[in-house]
C-alpha cells in the first residue's frame, strides 16, 4: 500500500454513507411510503455501489503488489464517485420535492 493511499478514506466514508442509505431504506419500508419507489430504488443502487467501493478499497489495502493495489484503489474511487452522485441526485430530488 502506497503512502498516499486513499483506500482507508474511501473505506471509512463508504461505510458511513452505506449506513445512512440503509437507515433511509429501512425508514421507507417501516413507514410504508407509497411514493418511495424512486427514492428507495436510487438509494438501493447507491447502497450496492457503496458496498462495492468498500470491498474494493479493503482489497486494495490487502493487495500484495503495488500495481494491483493502485488499480483496485482507482476502481474503488470511481465506484465511490458514482455512488456519491447517486446519493446527491436522490437528496436533490427529495429536497426540492421533485418526487410526487
Amino acid at each position: 500500500m502506497a503512502n498516499g493511499s486513499k483506500s482507508p478514506h474511501i473505506l471509512n466514508t463508504s461505510t458511513n454513507l452505506l449506513g445512512f442509505c440503509l437507515i433511509v431504506l429501512t425508514s421507507i419500508k417501516v413507514m410504508h411510503f407509497n411514493n418511495g419507489t424512486l427514492i428507495d430504488d436510487s438509494t438501493g443502487i447507491a447502497s450496492l455501489l457503496l458496498m462495492a467501493s468498500c470491498f474494493l478499497s479493503f482489497l486494495s489495502m490487502r493487495a500484495e503488489g503495488e500495481t494491483k493495489s493502485e488499480k483496485l484503489e482507482r476502481t474503488a474511487d470511481y465506484v465511490f464517485l458514482i455512488a456519491l452522485i447517486c446519493v446527491s441526485v436522490t437528496i436533490v430530488l427529495v429536497s426540492f420535492n421533485l418526487i410526487s
